[in-house]
């Protein structure tokens, strides 16, 4: 792990995206959502992710010069096309728009299709619970999830965000509908490391916990295989929960906005993925008094916190909490960052013509697994 500074890497990725082709304001609104992650300890989504962008900029899955278009509305809800444009972009757009249409209408309900990989989803409903409403937010992704009795992926990692404002910290809550993101086996796979029981399968639907293997059935190599939704397999172990609660997702981001469903991205040159999205903010305000209702969800939040532990030397923690304390922290002592990243980060330096060292420093990447950084620029 090689260790750098917020600013460090705020400072590298703005300059990185402008270079890219996006304008200053654009690159600090994508580069607020990735290091956010970072903050929050959601490695798999921060800067491990440039090396996905790069990529899907290069290949024109991501239209640089694209601008979010209204294309249907009413007092309480909207419909908008992203036009293949960045999808942190889109939906800080379409995001400002649902919580300007809650303030007018006590709620409102947008949606989102042809758009592209957004980053953390609780970055977007982070941004409504700072205004004091609370914020829901939903996104389908490209197929790497085989539903309940499948070995095929057509669903997403779907993820779900909540949040509500609460004291000391938000109720604050973001997760895939899998049993863990893409991204995640991306890091266990830059890491060397296998993955977890029942988290993936291979192309004969039996458990996989070789990350590299699972990757390569969910980039489309092979077929089939891919991630199981939450509660793994089986229907015993909740699995049709987690394929329930994906369906969700889709329903609210793909179908509301008649956009492409999971199995239906597109992922050639020239064309967008096809991602969907869905933001929902509700003011508090529509059921009375809002500072009320905050306090009422801080109590309980407190009381969770306060109950008795399995083990008394592990604390009890609400959903947002342990974000809010990693956050301190590596405000305070830096963010690490993989080696294999830092080293694909090395790489995109080179591609744009910026100086390595001055943005990241000398930095030993001989360490990273072969063939993470150059599978993708020369």
């Amino acid at each position: 792990m090689i260790k750098y500074t917020y600013k460090q890497l705020y400072r590298f990725c703005n300059d990185a995206f402008e270079k890219f082709g996006f304008s200053r304001e654009e690159a600090e609104q994508i580069s607020d959502v990735l290091l956010l992650a970072d903050l929050y300890g959601i490695r798999s989504h921060g800067t491990q992710r440039l090396v996905r962008y790069h990529k899907t900029i290069e290949k024109g899955s991501v239209r640089v010069d694209a601008k979010p278009e209204v294309v249907f509305e009413t007092p309480v809800s909207a419909v908008i096309d992203g036009h293949s444009g960045m999808g942190q972009l889109i939906s800080i757009f379409a995001m400002k728009l649902a919580i300007k249409k809650a303030r007018e209408s006590g709620m409102a309900f947008v949606s989102v299709r042809n758009s592209n990989h957004f980053g953390i989803a609780g970055y977007y409903t982070k941004m409504a619970c700072d205004e004091g409403m609370i914020g829901i937010c939903t996104t389908n992704s490209e197929s790497i999830a085989v539903h309940t009795g499948s070995r095929q992926a057509l669903l997403g990692s779907n993820p779900i965000a909540f949040a509500m404002p609460a004291e000391p910290y938000p109720f604050w809550f973001d997760a895939a509908t899998t049993v863990v993101p893409k991204g995640k086996l991306e890091v266990y796979n830059k890491a060397g490391k296998e993955l977890g029981e029942g988290w993936a399968v291979w192309i004969d639907g039996k458990e996989c916990t070789n990350a590299e293997h699972v990757l390569e059935c969910i980039d489309g190599k092979v077929g089939s295989g891919g991630i199981l939704p939450v509660g793994g397999s089986r229907e015993e172990s909740g699995s049709h929960k987690g394929y329930g609660f994906s369906m969700i997702c889709e329903i609210f981001s793909a179908i509301t906005s008649g956009g492409d469903t999971s199995n239906h991205h597109v992922r050639v040159k020239g064309q967008g993925a096809g991602t969907c999205h869905s933001f929902i903010v509700i003011d508090p305000k529509i059921f009375g008094d809002a500072e009320a209702i905050k306090e009422h969800l801080s109590v309980f939040l407190q009381e969770l916190r306060d109950a008795k532990r399995a083990d008394e030397n592990i604390p009890i923690y609400t959903h947002g909490e342990k974000e809010c304390i990693s956050m301190q922290k590596k405000m305070e002592d830096g963010i690490e960052v993989d080696v294999s990243t830092a080293a694909e980060m090395i790489n995109i330096c080179n591609y744009l013509g910026m100086d390595s060292i001055e943005y990241l420093g000398d930095v030993d990447v001989s360490g990273a697994k072969e063939g993470t950084y150059g599978k993708y620029y020369k």
